[in-house]
């Protein structure tokens, strides 16, 4: 059976041969053939299935691993975890977390993103559903078209601040966008604000804001 244009295999991954994700297209897991988040890819990007991508489960570009995290994962436990170190080492790569928050999984995110984000340094976005994930996938491919808008690339003069890392930022409770690039712009790295006190935090953010950054960062993990 022939395979047509947008769901041809390819021979190497590029994660290990630093092969280049075409313009335009994803580079997908094969385990992920037939799923609804895949379909969604139809008319809006190029799937390129891959069956030696090993631990990553797309590529919306040549140096992007995704690694998905389902709602099923987070409840079976913690083997997920061994995945994302082995993410974390390839150092080509800028490494992103997919994360399904739902009813069922949001009691393990806070703990997945201390995880990802202060651990391992890499980038953690949560997401509710297989389809919204394709949604912020298909941006991500549509992006790489666009090398001086490129949020999970470039770096700008003006404003050196990673989107994605913002994102996660923003994931702290009643900490908005203003305040959450303030802190950013300050400490350079999400690591360095967790561990900063409450009078550094202060003079960025206020107190009451300081407040709750620091007893979200160093509260005790619930049993």
């Amino acid at each position: 059976m022939s395979h047509n244009q947008s769901t041809s295999l390819v021979p190497s991954t590029p994660t290990h041969d630093r092969g280049r994700v075409p313009p335009g297209a994803i580079a997908v897991n094969i385990k992920w053939r037939g799923s609804d988040l895949v379909k969604s890819f139809s008319g809006k990007a190029k799937v390129v299935f891959d069956s030696q991508l090993d631990i990553v489960d797309f590529h919306p570009s040549h140096d992007t691993a995704i690694i998905y995290v389902s709602e099923q994962d987070m409840v079976a436990g913690t083997s997920y975890k061994k995945r994302i170190v082995k993410l974390r080492k390839v150092t080509s790569m800028k490494g992103v977390v997919l994360a399904e928050k739902t009813e069922m999984s949001k009691q393990y995110c806070l703990n997945l993103q201390k995880f990802v984000v202060l651990e391992l340094g890499l980038v953690i976005l949560f997401i509710s559903t297989p389809i919204q994930a394709a949604s912020l996938l298909i941006e991500m491919v549509l992006e790489e078209n666009k090398p001086f808008s490129n949020p999970f690339r470039i770096k700008r003069k003006s404003q050196p601040i990673d989107i994605s890392v913002l994102s996660t930022m923003k994931l702290v409770p009643r900490l908005g966008g203003v305040k959450a690039k303030a802190l950013l712009v300050e400490f350079g790295s999400i690591e360095a604000i967790s561990k900063a006190s409450i009078k550094d935090l202060t003079k960025i953010v206020g107190q009451s804001t300081a407040s709750h950054i620091y007893e979200f960062f160093n509260k005790k993990d619930k049993t």
